[in-house]
């Protein structure tokens, strides 16, 4: 199984704002949109998403870095390896590219995601 950074995500009342902030003052690029929810930048080479509130997403959502997202190459055993060692699993869904995905917290409360590599 294997590993590779996917994103870190931002949450924000005012997206747009936020966008601006990184782009004017650290020099990411607006590379896409994040649905109809904000933006996708690159800051050098770190994919972030910034967002304001999902409606759709169950679980807490907090203003700030929300989660770290890694992609993986066998999404079924590492949520059965999580599973299995006492992970508290937050949401196991599928993301609009058709993705499976599933969110989990770490030490501390961070939130992690894992997502299968897209096909």
């Amino acid at each position: 199984m294997s590993f590779k950074m996917n994103h870190i995500h931002l949450k924000t009342p005012d997206p747009e704002a936020t966008a601006k902030f990184y782009v004017e003052s650290l020099g990411a690029m607006i590379v896409g949109k994040a649905g109809d929810n904000g933006f996708r930048l690159d800051l050098h080479g770190l994919s972030m998403n910034v967002t304001k509130h999902i409606e759709s997403q169950t679980r807490d959502q907090v203003y700030g870095i929300e989660h770290i997202a890694i992609d993986t190459d066998d999404l079924d055993n590492v949520v059965a390896s999580l599973k299995s060692g006492g992970a508290k699993i937050l949401e196991e869904t599928v993301v609009g590219n058709g993705r499976r995905v599933c969110f989990f917290e770490g030490p501390q409360g961070v939130q992690l995601e894992v997502l299968e590599l897209e096909k």
